[in-house]
Parts: C-alpha cells; structure tokens; sequence
C-alpha cells in the first residue's frame, strides 16, 4: 500500500469512528500475512479487536456515570467476617436479573459490615450487564433533590432519575432528613415503584426509619414501596472494618 492509499484508507477509518481498526491493521495485516489466514479471518480478527474496545471504553463510560465512591468487586469481599451472609444468593443479585423484574435490594446491618462493599460491587456488576447506575448517599441525593427544587429544576432530575436501570442508595440512617427532604426521598421512590430498581443500604432496623424519615405515616408508605418485591441482606456481625483493623494491629505487634 503506497502512502495516499494509506492515508486515504486511515480517513475513511476516522470517519466511520473505527479507532481500534485504524490502530491495529498494519500489525494486524503483518501477523495475518505470516500466518497465511485468509482475508475473511483477517477481517475478523480487526473487527473483535474494536468490538472488544468498544465494550471496553462503554463500561468505563458507565462506571464514570454511575459516580461510585470506589470500584469495588465481589472477589474482594470477606464472605466469612459475615456467616450470616449467603455468598450464593450475592453472586445471584449481581447476575443483575433483579433490575429486569424491578425489584429491589435492601442491605440491613450495623455500621462498618460491608453493605457499600456489596451495593458498589452489584453496581459495578450491573455497569458491566450495559445497565445504567447512579450512586447517592441518602443525604446527598436529599441535597440534590433541595437544591434542584430551588433552582425549578426538580422535575427535569426526577425525570433523570426514573430513567436509571439501578439507583444506589448508600447510608440510609446516618444523617436525620429534614421533612421537605424526606418527601423529596419518598418522590424517588415512588416514581420507580414497579419502574426501576433501587439498592439501597442502611445500619437501621426498619422499625427505627421513623427516627430519621420523622413521619411515620411516610416512613410506612416508603417501606412498602421498597419492600414489595425486595431481596434483603441481613449483614449482622462485628464490623468488617474494626476487625481487619484490629488484625492489623495485632500484625504489626507481632512484627515489632
């Protein structure tokens, strides 16, 4: 291929947005030459190579969406500092079936346990399954919802909001929620009802969401929602957290 052939074929490349193809295809060509394949295997093994970066640049696209405070995976999570966790049962939600049926997840237990480890990982899962995510805590969503009604922008980010496949909802029960900003919680939830699916986490048992949500009539109506077609997790053990600290610890004693 002389010079204007290969600059007119790099063109056309650009054009039709084929960067794997344009970066690959002198090697490529090199490889299959040497290897005697023929043209039809050549094209294909171009073609993979851009899908396989396509796939590859749509799921970091993703994970940038999602907004996730880390990635997190299920292979790093400790299954034994929890026994009352079914591994089996976690792997199953983060097939990501749940999204399709609109159910929710639900992950109740004390503080330091592993729950944003899990809601991140399943997150992260969902990300990989082509699905869209957004990842809140409580209190910044309710910040959020605030702020976007002060501005006269509530329904245009609620109309956002229905349109995710999975919305995260982290650390239901740290921070008590003004009223105005309870309703707003309860609008979200209300509007993916049957729509979408939410995850959420909290460290409080459900008879306690009055404390933070103060109503009690809306308290029930946004417990309802959320656990008419629900998976619960119920991660009741000593802090995942204060017993790898406390390993530490005893590690670093020992090597002293």
């Amino acid at each position: 291929m002389n010079p204007g052939e290969r600059l007119s074929l790099e063109s056309h490349l650009k054009a039709l947005k084929l960067p794997s193809v344009k970066r690959e295809y002198a090697k490529t060509a090199t490889d299959a030459a040497k290897e005697g394949v023929s043209y039809e295997e050549y094209l294909l093994r171009l073609f993979c190579a851009e899908v396989a970066d396509r796939e590859t640049r749509a799921f970091a696209k993703r994970i940038k969406y999602a907004k996730l405070p880390a990635h997190k995976t299920l292979a790093d999570f400790e299954f034994p500092a929890i026994p009352s966790l079914d591994p089996m049962r976690v792997h199953r939600l983060a097939s990501c079936e749940f999204v399709a049926r609109r159910e929710n997840v639900l992950l109740v237990g004390g503080n330091g346990t592993g729950k944003t480890h899990l809601a991140t990982a399943i997150a992260v899962e969902a990300c990989r399954r082509k699905l869209s995510v957004r990842f809140f805590t409580v209190s910044q969503l309710v910040e959020h919802l605030l702020e976007a009604r002060s501005e006269r922008t509530l329904g245009r980010t609620r109309t956002l909001l229905k349109k995710v496949d999975v919305l995260v909802l982290d650390e239901l029960g740290f921070v008590p929620l003004p009223p105005s900003g309870a309703e707003l919680l309860f609008d979200i939830v209300s509007d993916r009802y049957e729509k979408g699916s939410i995850v959420l986490t909290t460290n409080l048992p459900f008879e306690e969401w009055t404390s933070v949500l103060v109503s009690e009539p809306l308290t029930h109506a946004m417990l309802d929602r959320l656990t008419h077609h629900v998976h619960i997790l119920e991660m009741n053990a000593r802090s995942y957290r204060l017993s790898d600290s406390l390993k530490r610890n005893v590690t670093l004693q020992g090597e002293a």
